[in-house]
C-alpha cells in the first residue's frame, strides 16, 4: 500500500515542470525531472522510472529524439508525450510514445493516462528498433543534428531554398554511420542567426 510509482518527468519549461511535479508528487506519485532528453538519460543511469512524461519541444535534445531512444533502450517503460505545438486527435509525424496529451490538459486527464498505461501497457521485446525523426530548426547557415543512435551531434551545411518545411529526409551519421531521419523546421524569428552550439554527450 505504500508503494509509489516513479514517475520521470521531462520539460524544458522550469514552470511548467515544477507545477506539474508538485501536482503529481501530492496524486502520491514519486516525481524525478529532467530540463531535456540529455539530461533525462542521465538520471536514467542511475534508476529507471515505471513512466516517462515528456515535452516535444525542447533544445538540446528534443522529445521526439529522446522518446526514440528510450523506446530503444528500455522498451518496458510506457511513455506520455505532450505538446502545447501539436494538437490531439492527430498525433505528431514521427513521435514514438504510447500516448499523446495537447496542453493544456487537466490533471485529471493526465492521471487518467498515467494510471492506464502503468496497468494496461504491454510488454515489449528489447530487440524493437521504432526509430523517430530528429526535428531540426532552419535558423542560420547549419543544421545540427543529434543521432538518435550514438547521441552525437553534427552539423551540415543548410539548404539556400528548402523546397518542403517539415519533410522527411534521411542522411548517415558522420560518426557511427547510422541512418538518421529529420524534419527541417522554420524558426523565423532566429533567421539568418547561425548555429555555433553543438549538443554534446560524454
Amino acid at each position: 500500500a505504500n508503494f509509489h510509482y516513479r514517475l520521470l518527468l521531462i520539460d524544458d519549461e522550469p514552470l511548467n515542470r515544477e507545477l506539474l511535479a508538485s501536482s503529481l508528487s501530492a496524486a502520491g506519485y514519486e516525481v524525478e525531472v529532467a530540463k531535456d532528453g540529455f539530461a533525462a538519460l542521465a538520471q536514467m543511469h542511475g534508476a529507471l522510472p515505471d513512466l516517462i512524461i515528456s515535452d516535444l519541444k525542447m533544445p538540446n535534445m528534443s522529445g521526439f529524439e529522446f522518446l526514440s531512444i528510450a523506446r530503444r533502450r528500455f522498451p518496458q517503460i510506457p511513455t506520455i508525450a505532450v505538446s502545447g505545438e501539436f494538437h490531439a486527435p492527430i498525433e505528431p509525424l514521427g513521435v514514438i510514445a504510447d500516448a499523446f496529451l495537447s496542453k493544456p490538459f487537466s490533471l485529471d486527464e493526465l492521471e487518467a493516462k498515467i494510471a492506464e498505461l502503468l496497468r494496461d501497457s504491454p510488454p515489449r521485446p528489447a530487440v524493437k528498433r521504432d526509430r523517430a525523426p530528429v526535428w531540426v530548426p532552419r535558423n542560420g547557415e547549419y543544421y545540427v543534428i543529434t543521432c538518435t543512435e550514438c547521441l552525437r551531434s553534427f552539423s551540415i551545411p543548410a539548404e539556400k531554398s528548402v523546397r518542403v518545411l517539415r519533410e522527411l529526409r534521411t542522411l548517415a551519421c558522420i560518426f557511427c554511420d547510422a541512418q538518421v531521419q529529420f524534419i527541417v523546421e522554420e524558426q523565423p524569428e532566429a533567421a539568418g542567426l547561425p548555429i555555433t552550439k553543438a549538443n554534446r554527450t560524454t
